[in-house]
């Protein structure tokens, strides 16, 4: 059970730094999630996060023009050649330097990439199999200072490469005789990005300061000639001299000069520069960021570190639109293919956003949280997920589609806990700010404010069975608080804790809740006993999280000691303990003195859950490891590590000694300080922006963990955004209860002879989906009622599964609620013995049924509003046409007079 969890999504994060990538069809976009790539599919609004990552975050993505191939490469030049078909991870390489670009040629043959002040052509990965799938081709030296950008002609003759050091050099692909090089100035700041004019050598150059450069060349591209065969002979035979020496193929290397001399430059290619623009510069803070162009529109698009765009139409820069989508830097801009849709990553908010500019309406528009995630908490249905995060915010995402579609803003504070009513149309949420906020997902809005006599800050939520009664704990006054879901009234103040309250939880069966507290009790507090502490539970150490179990007969106490106890609470006796300390291994952070092994802070669980059946426990805490009990057992099934990013602290467990000087870490010394990132303060003198900038690497850790009530999936939320896992049964061959005579040709020829109860059990004895669909989709309609009645119980649980998960992907909805439908009806009583066993099945189940009637209840009443409206339509001109009859009979009777 435990194996077959694998990752799924990654919500709650949507852009944090590199280029964002349109797919070819334009109907998709790529995005770098920190060292992961999310696919958003913007037709039919589905987010996917591939499952593979880099080492550090991912700086650039380069897409093949095939769109099968992606090129990730990470913040220190490591690289990944990955499949966008088979979402695997086909080749890995290093480059040994951070990259800034990468561009593929429109051909698909060649890819050039750009680190230092050098730039380099890679033979591309091919369609055929290759021993090294990176091979050099050749190595461009000419700026001074480090490229940062790439374009290409659209024959993939030339390609044009941006430097800091304010110039732009145009290559040939391959040494054509008038045209090798060319070196192009004009500019007073950072070249941001460059692009070639449709099957022209004709270039545009955009720079930092907000300026255009308008370049024309005297040569068409068909104009390039090919070096005399007599000159490239004698170059290759002097490169294989040079070889002899070397270990390995260096490839060609063309160097060119800024100035070369009149001998060079005779009977060469000539640009000259023909308009330079100026974009409305709004002060020093309005640094132009990044910039895209469409060719066959002629659109140039541009970022600025304000959070305004311009859209202007080349060659004649006018002005088409201008807007305001964020207070942060644009970093990142990308045209989709038609020209229609413009996406925008702001990384200092995690922003992306897609806008149509002719209709001027937002595609789509996401955002993560700022800070990080605190708290989450899965719907009853298992639909949807609220977060609360550090910046205040509570946002509801729907796991099917990945996308969040509704956010509240009203806290004014970090939220603590968050949680749904158990009728899934409520939201509550506590903060520090001193509220607890009720939040309806009907109207979208904030219908109930509770708060306290004094103001308190609000540690921990909970939230009765019947959505009624709401209770808070306080991490200043030790007191937990009661208010009535109804009036809002708060109906009681519980106080008898000597420590902050750090976790509360309401049995699910029953009307008890459970308080833990730094103090090193549990208390349970009886409701209808006029909330008396019922019992007193005392621990060796301070209690950090309490939960109870879905049939809430047992109690799991998670301490400040790393332990996890469990509790018979009717008797006050504890039944068995998990000492976790060593399973947790928390990371060694950059600054620390001492091993992660010998250091005692974060050795215990902060968050933690019982699964749906309530036979395993889900723990997690300051470490990059969430771990799964089994209770029964008290043993480790497995420990998942949520996280392989080195660009977050506490990730590794030994100090790296080349990382250690005389003087202490390398961590100390802030390089980056002042860097493109910084904010260019207009001082006298400075020119590389506020010194006191500071880089600061995040820490790992696991904030919230929570399973779904469905039990096919479990999420937590982390440093690196909401993560979520769920079981992934199509990969695994799990047969049950298997005999000799169980294979695919046997159950074919039982069905053949329509015995479909034999051909359903033998089906599900093999276990095999595709062969259980094929069995179930050959029963006639008018069968299925004997067939279900006929079916033995122990596969009738099956079969509910496997139909809640066929909801999910076939196209046969009827069929398959009639199936539901009579297995219900006949096995109802049976089914409602064991429902504490069954209910994840039957909220599977439930959520299933509930997406769809949502598709075609919309579907429904669109349909009806045509109809009524074309029935109105119809009747007005029915009315006409009796009327314009009459008026046509009188005069007659006129004339006739």
């Amino acid at each position: 059970f435990s194996l077959r969890w694998q990752f799924s999504g990654l919500l709650g994060t949507v852009y944090r730094r590199g280029n964002l990538s349109f797919t070819r069809d334009g109907g998709a976009l790529i995005s770098p999630v920190g060292n992961r790539i999310s696919l958003f599919d913007l037709k039919n609004n589905k987010c996917e996060t591939f499952p593979l990552a880099t080492r550090l975050n991912i700086a650039c993505v380069g897409l093949s023009p095939d769109g099968s191939l992606a090129i990730l490469i990470d913040e220190e030049g490591a690289a990944l050649l990955v499949s966008l078909i088979g979402k695997c991870v086909i080749h890995q390489f290093y480059f040994h330097k951070p990259v800034h670009s990468i561009s593929f040629s429109p051909d698909g043959k060649k890819f050039v990439i750009t680190k230092d002040n050098v730039a380099h052509m890679y033979h591309a990965p091919g369609k055929k199999r290759e021993f090294n799938a990176f091979v050099l081709d050749k190595t461009y030296y000419g700026p001074y200072d480090e490229t940062t950008c790439i374009d290409w002609t659209d024959d993939s003759k030339c390609f044009a490469v941006g430097s800091k050091d304010m110039s732009t050099w145009v290559f040939g692909a391959e040494r054509w005789a008038n045209l090798i090089y060319y070196s192009l100035g004009g500019h007073k700041d950072i070249i941001v990005a460059c692009f070639f004019e449709e099957n022209s050598l004709d270039l545009y150059t955009v720079s930092q300061d907000a300026a255009l450069c308008v370049w024309q060349c005297d040569t068409e591209l068909n104009g390039l000639k090919p070096m005399p065969p007599k000159d490239a002979a004698t170059e290759k035979n002097a490169e294989k001299n040079d070889e002899e020496f070397l270990e390995e193929p260096k490839g060609e290397e063309i160097h060119g000069k800024a100035s070369p001399d009149e001998k060079e430059t005779r009977n060469k290619v000539k640009y000259s520069r023909v308009a330079k623009y100026f974009f409305n510069k709004e002060g020093d803070f309005n640094n132009l960021t990044s910039a895209a162009y469409h060719k066959k529109t002629h659109l140039l698009v541009t970022g600025f570190a304000s959070g305004i765009f311009h859209l202007h139409e080349l060659p004649d820069f006018n002005l088409m639109h201008s807007l305001s989508i964020s207070d942060q830097r644009i970093a990142s801009i990308s045209i989709n293919c038609t020209g229609d849709w413009i996406a925008f990553g702001c990384s200092g908010l995690g922003q992306l956003l897609v806008w149509e500019w002719q209709s001027e309406s937002y595609v789509l528009k996401q955002q993560g949280h700022f800070n990080s995630m605190v708290s989450l908490a899965y719907s009853p249905d298992g639909q949807y997920i609220v977060t609360g995060g550090e910046d205040g915010k509570v946002k509801v995402w729907n796991t099917s589609s990945s996308f969040c579609f509704v956010t509240f803003t009203e806290h004014t504070s970090g939220i603590t806990a968050v949680t749904f009513t158990s009728n899934g149309y409520v939201i509550l949420s506590a903060s520090l700010d001193g509220t607890v906020r009720a939040f309806d997902l009907h109207r979208y809005r904030n219908f109930r404010t509770f708060t306290s006599p004094r103001p308190s800050q609000f540690s921990c939520l909970a939230v009765d069975s019947s959505g009624e009664i709401v209770s808070a704990g306080s991490q200043d006054s030790f007191e937990i608080f009661i208010w009535s879901m109804q009036t809002g009234r708060l109906l009681d103040v519980l106080s008898g804790h000597e420590g902050p309250i750090s976790s509360l939880s309401f049995n699910p069966m029953k009307c008890v809740l459970a308080s833990a507290s730094w103090d090193k009790t549990v208390k349970l507090w009886d409701m209808l006993d006029s909330w008396r502490t019922k019992e007193t539970l005392i621990l060796n150490s301070d209690v950090l999280v309490v939960a109870f179990r879905p049939d809430g007969r047992e109690l799991a106490v998670a301490a400040l000691n790393g332990q996890i106890t469990f509790w018979d609470h009717e008797n006050a006796v504890q039944t068995g303990s998990i000492e976790g300390r060593h399973d947790l291994q928390m990371g060694r952070k950059e600054l620390d003195k001492i091993t992660a092994k010998h250091a005692a802070k974060g050795k215990s669980f902060t968050t933690l859950c019982y699964s749906a059946d309530g036979q395993s426990v889900l723990a997690g805490g300051l470490s990059k490891f969430v771990c799964i009990y089994n209770v029964k057992e008290q043993i480790l099934m497995k420990k998942f590590e949520i996280s392989c990013n080195f660009s977050l602290d506490a990730m590794e467990e030994y100090l790296d000694r080349r990382k250690m000087t005389e003087f202490g870490s390398m961590a100390l010394i802030d390089e980056g300080a002042g860097g493109e990132d910084g904010v260019a303060i207009p001082l006298p003198g400075v020119r590389r922006g506020d010194m006191s900038y500071r880089h600061f690497k995040p820490e790992i850790r696991v904030t919230c963990v929570r399973f779904s009530p469905t039990g096919r999936s479990w999420a937590a939320t982390t440093t690196e955004g909401l993560l979520i896992y769920s079981l992934d049964s199509g990969l695994i061959f799990d047969p049950f209860d298997l005999d000799i005579d169980v294979t695919p040709s046997n159950i074919r020829k039982t069905l053949h002879q329509k015995e479909y109860t034999m051909a359903i059990i033998m089906a599900f004895k093999l276990n095999e989906k595709k062969l259980i669909q094929e069995v179930i989709e050959a029963v006639p309609s008018n069968e299925v009622d004997v067939v279900c009645s006929s079916l033995p119980d122990l596969y009738v649980e099956r079969l509910l599964e496997f139909l809640a998960s066929a909801f999910e992907i076939s196209c046969h909805l009827e069929f398959y609620l009639i199936w539901a439908h009579k297995l219900l009806m006949l096995h109802g009583q049976k089914l409602k013995t064991r429902s504490v066993k069954l209910l994840p099945v039957i909220q599977f189940l439930q959520k299933s049924i509930q997406r769809h009637f949502e598709d075609v209840s919309k579907l429904c009443e669109w349909n009806i509003y045509n109809i009524k409206y074309a029935l109105a339509i119809s009747q007005q001109r029915g009315m006409k046409r009796p009327a314009e009859e009459t008026s046509g009979d009188e005069d007659n009777t006129d004339y006739l007079m």
